[in-house]
């Protein structure tokens, strides 16, 4: 392993580096990354990559925080520290319990299964609107046009946002997620700006639902209370900025990356249409499969002993989902895509007590979406290469052209 460097964004410039992470599974499960020339900090990280490991270490939130560790002053899910105060034990993601549920608790019931039934019919009416108008073009960018569309545009409704303003927001979030032209740690000035943005306007509309709230998720959150106060206005903010940028960029990312796998596996396309019964296994197949979100960090609160490894209170620990989902252990054939697949307990939206809080709706969108392609088009084919997100952090697609063939 002398030569990898998982903090090396190039690595991860053609899609997920699954050869390199088989290599691990096998001979090092449980690895100490030493700090490289692109590690923020210059500082090294254990790397877990077999499935039973990453469990393990997901289910115990006693021993590996999300918000911080040991001596460590900072935190966080990514590699890098993150202030504490700012990011960590204020964002959602970064936040341990009991705080963390008890703010979650909040935004449950807006993502209900009781509550997205009822707002099943208008996602499907806004599906179809959105896959008419690429079968009408013919050829479209999969990603741009309907992947990012739908989930854009179910956030928007469920946080409150005016679908007017949606692509705005779209914009912001890329500009803070893809490493586009930096490395980890690094800040340009495209993304201070959209950051600067992102917060002005989700002050705005934070004043808007406390004045005049609705039944959206984000007003449910600022009406509410945690231990008998409202959340915090910091606490408030990177709520609405957490929700924004994961509610769109995930589901979105499974979007583009399943029907790559559709259209490059021409048997589960036809499966898909010629069976409607497949459709749930296919839609858990999908999410295995791209895994968009491809690590989250812990730090050890206390020793530890993973594997045959030693992990030490204030180490870095990076949960590599992507590779638990290839995992030989516990899915034979692992890198065949099966639409059919059962069992298949993927860990695509994490485990514990940080499963992620969208993921009804992302399954729902993605049945939405996957319905409304096998009702309009005979085949997919892409029309030009596909560009990668440049990400170790986020596993997806910054554009995929393709040509939609309508059915007869």
């Amino acid at each position: 392993m002398v030569d990898l460097d998982l903090t090396d964004l190039d690595r991860f410039a053609h899609g997920f580096p699954h050869d390199v992470f088989t290599r691990l599974r096998h001979e090092a499960p449980v690895w100490f990354h030493p700090p490289t020339a692109h590690t923020p900090g210059g500082e090294g990280f254990w790397v877990i990559a077999r499935y039973a490991d990453v469990l393990a270490v997901a289910t115990d939130a006693r021993t590996y925080s999300s918000e911080r560790g040991g001596t460590r002053e900072g935190g966080g899910t990514l590699i890098e520290d993150l202030p504490a105060g700012f990011a960590t034990g204020v964002l959602l993601n970064m936040m341990d319990d009991p705080r963390h549920q008890k703010l979650r608790r909040l935004a449950t019931s807006t993502v209900s299964p009781r509550a997205l039934a009822v707002l099943e019919d208008e996602l499907r009416a806004r599906t179809a609107a959105i896959v008419d108008a690429a079968v009408a073009r013919g050829r479209c960018d999969f990603l741009l046009d309907v992947a990012a569309e739908l989930p854009l545009q179910a956030v928007a409704r469920l946080l409150g946002v005016p679908q007017e303003d949606r692509h705005r927001l779209f914009a912001w979030a890329n500009a803070t997620l893809d490493y586009d032209g930096r490395d980890l740690g690094e800040l340009d000035e495209r993304t201070r700006a959209a950051q600067a943005s992102m917060f002005e306007y989700g002050s705005w509309l934070i004043g808007e639902k406390r004045r005049s709230p609705g039944d959206d998720m984000l007003s449910a959150v600022l009406h509410g209370t945690i231990d008998d106060a409202p959340p915090t206005e910091l606490e408030s903010l990177m709520f609405f900025n957490l929700l924004i940028a994961a509610g769109s960029e995930t589901t979105r990312n499974s979007l583009a990356v399943g029907l790559l796998a559709l259209i490059e596996h021409g048997a589960a396309w036809d499966a898909l249409r010629d069976d409607s019964s497949v459709m749930p296994t296919a839609v858990e197949e999908i999410l295995r499969w791209a895994s968009s979100t491809a690590y989250n960090r812990r730090t050890a609160t206390r020793d530890a002993t993973l594997g045959d490894q030693t992990i030490a209170a204030g180490d870095k620990v990076t949960l590599w989902w992507s590779s638990a989902n290839r995992d030989e252990a516990v899915f034979p054939e692992p890198f065949r895509f099966d639409v059919r697949r059962q069992p298949n307990r993927h860990l695509a939206f994490g485990h514990g007590n940080h499963f992620c809080l969208g993921a009804i709706l992302a399954r729902l969108e993605i049945r939405l979406v996957l319905e409304a392609l096998l009702a309009r088009v005979e085949r997919c084919a892409l029309a030009g290469p596909v560009e990668w997100t440049r990400s170790n952090k986020h596993t997806g697609i910054r554009h995929m052209p393709v040509t939609l063939m309508p059915r007869r």
